[in-house]
């Protein structure tokens, strides 16, 4: 989880939400991502999204079966999808996402008995460095547009 964090931190310096993700094959990390949805104008560049695509091409195959996703936020129902068609076995998380989340907090797409897979979930692992992250990226985002509206208006 701690390299996650380092991918986290990347996609903040990037003015990016700060989410990264790992997948780990027998002990070495074969994808590693962080969130590039501003930069690339790309709805879909998710941290676990990227991660996924790293992965299956350094495997040179789709299913990333004895593998383990680490991930610093809690995935979307379109990252859980990604993880189920991947067939990934486990998923380690650090925060929910209250307001997105499909491992619990909206929707539990990892137990969904209608899905051929099921996804074996560890969350909450530094899981209070990961909200800090997410927490302190909002606070500065809003002082910095707070400030740029109070110029706009004394311009």
């Amino acid at each position: 989880m701690l390299v996650s964090l380092q991918e986290a931190a990347a996609a903040a310096e990037l003015g990016e939400v700060p989410v990264g993700a790992l997948v780990v094959h027998d002990g070495v990390i074969i994808g590693r991502g962080h969130n590039l949805r501003e930069s690339s104008n790309d709805p879909t560049s998710h941290a676990e999204m990227i991660a996924i695509r790293q992965a299956a091409a350094t495997l040179g195959s789709w299913r990333l079966l004895d593998c383990t996703l680490y991930v610093t936020l809690e995935p979307c129902v379109m990252c859980m999808g990604a993880i189920i068609l991947a067939r990934i076995p486990r998923l380690v998380f650090g925060c929910r996402d209250p307001k997105v989340g499909a491992v619990g907090s909206i929707y539990n797409l990892s137990q969904d008995e209608r899905f051929n897979h099921r996804v074996d979930v560890t969350e909450g692992v530094l899981g209070e460095t990961c909200s800090e992250l997410l927490s302190d990226f909002f606070r500065q985002l809003r002082a910095k547009r707070k400030k740029a509206s109070g110029q706009d208006r004394n311009s």
